[in-house]
């Protein structure tokens, strides 16, 4: 959306409403996919128990834009506060997992039941929807309201939080789970030969002038141009087919291809797979699996055969070790804004805005390939850069949501870009920066090499 002055209106109160609509439908029906066994359950350990999300969502929506925002009074002041906000995945120095729940005098929290929290969520999204509709939520030179920032933080804030509610349903037992009806996974597809394309030097842009969109995160400011020599990289993401011959060759067992903190974590949690990867006869053994052992690939419903050629989720540090092995890197990310000049953002051409419980074949989608013919950039899963999650020069921490940003330039985060199938379509824009640490294996991320 091009807005040419910065006191020209972006609010479209229809639009803002339908969204803010469309999200907590989605929302809902997420959850219900839940047996209620699971709601209180912790599927990632790094994260919140299940309860938490439910409240969170419509919590930070209230508290941001009617009660931050608008000053209007609170709704329930103790859940209010139980409900404001996340958590980042932590690691422990030694680079194990460090649990991290909420405490309460010494203690662990006491989570509300249900029915209080879905009380709770319908009173919030009325009193957010009467805003939406009534009240005045775009005031020039208001701190939370300037270009209705604060509208469009708790949109998308729900939006990414459905991705994250879907990897940590991926998580549970599959008993757990309500499989929708007629859902098979694709599974067809040949595995794509490894092809190199080369990217001639010019200028990547990877932020935004602030006054050229309508919303964007603080991170995604101000414009910033770099100057990219001439580079070579995949036309595919590495696929689960080539990923399996770094794990036959013992990639998993060497820690020449490992940074040190790296090699630290796969020793020590006894790391010798993607996480996605379950082996038929004992999913839950350590160690390199055994001759002839048959791969599955763990799906939000079912494990099924090893799609060979589909894309391969690891984390940064597994697909980093790859590289090496590969005698490649990761690109940066101002290499990969480069390779993608050009791609196609519609959903024809890409896996993303949640038309799909699995990645597609790598390759299904020649027709959204970049200028140079990169293919599946936008979709299919988030792709990891080399490039650390840092601010532009210029940065400028947002009034609606200041930590959002700022508390993880870190040198600890490392900068995706893409989408993955789980990814809301308001989401897919060119200067999209999403970031995780390096060794949280739960993410919908892929990569592909460069050179």
């Amino acid at each position: 959306m091009s807005v040419p002055d910065s006191m020209t209106s972006v609010l479209d109160r229809a639009a803002m409403g339908a969204w803010y609509g469309r999200n907590r439908d989605r929302s809902r029906a997420i959850f219900d996919l839940l047996a209620d066994e699971a709601y209180y359950s912790q599927p990632i350990a790094l994260r919140h128990p299940i309860v938490f999300y439910e409240g969170h969502l419509p919590a930070f929506s209230f508290n941001t834009l009617v009660k931050r925002g608008l000053g209007c009074p609170s709704l329930d002041p103790a859940l209010e506060r139980l409900f404001a906000r996340g958590i980042d995945p932590a690691e422990t120095p030694g680079g194990g997992n460090a649990e991290r729940t909420l405490q309460k005098g010494g203690s662990r929290t006491v989570w509300p039941s249900r029915a209080e929290v879905r009380a709770f969520a319908a009173e919030a999204d009325a009193r957010v929807l009467d805003a939406l509709a009534h009240r005045d939520v775009e005031q020039p030179g208001h701190p939370l309201l300037d270009r209705a920032e604060a509208v469009f933080s708790i949109l998308e804030h729900e939006a990414m939080h459905q991705e994250t509610l879907l990897y940590m349903w991926h998580r549970l037992p599959f008993d757990q789970k309500t499989r929708p009806a007629g859902y098979a996974p694709r599974v067809d597809g040949r595995v794509p030969p490894v092809e190199w394309v080369g990217v001639p030097a010019g200028r990547a842009t990877l932020g935004v002038d602030r006054g050229s969109i309508a919303f964007g995160w603080d991170n995604e400011f101000p414009d910033y141009r770099v100057d990219v020599p001439g580079f070579q990289i995949e036309r595919h993401d590495v696929t689960n087919a080539r990923f399996l011959e770094f794990v036959d060759a013992g990639g998993y067992r060497d820690p020449r291809w490992w940074r040190p903190e790296d090699w630290n974590w796969v020793q020590s949690e006894r790391v010798a797979h993607p996480l996605f990867w379950e082996r038929e006869d004992d999913p839950t053994a350590p160690g390199a699996p055994p001759p002839g052992a048959r791969w599955h690939w763990r799906g939000m419903f079912e494990r099924i055969p090893l799609p060979l050629a589909w894309p391969v989720y690891v984390s940064h540090a597994e697909a980093s070790a790859f590289a090496r092995w590969s005698d490649a890197r990761l690109p940066t990310e101002a290499e990969y804004k480069r390779a993608a000049h050009g791609a196609d953002l519609s959903p024809a051409h890409g896996v993303f805005d949640f038309s799909s419980w699995d990645p597609a074949p790598a390759g299904s989608h020649p027709a959204g390939a970049s200028a140079w013919g990169v293919e599946d950039l936008v979709g299919n899963g988030w792709e990891w850069t080399s490039t650390p999650f840092a601010p532009f020069p210029g940065f400028r921490a947002m009034a609606s949501y200041p930590e959002y940003s700022a508390e993880f330039f870190d040198g600890e985060h490392f900068v995706m870009k893409g989408a993955s199938p789980a990814t809301a379509r308001e989401l897919v824009r060119p200067t999209f920066r999403n970031w995780f640490r390096p060794r949280y294996p739960y993410v919908y991320s892929t990569f592909r090499c460069a050179k």
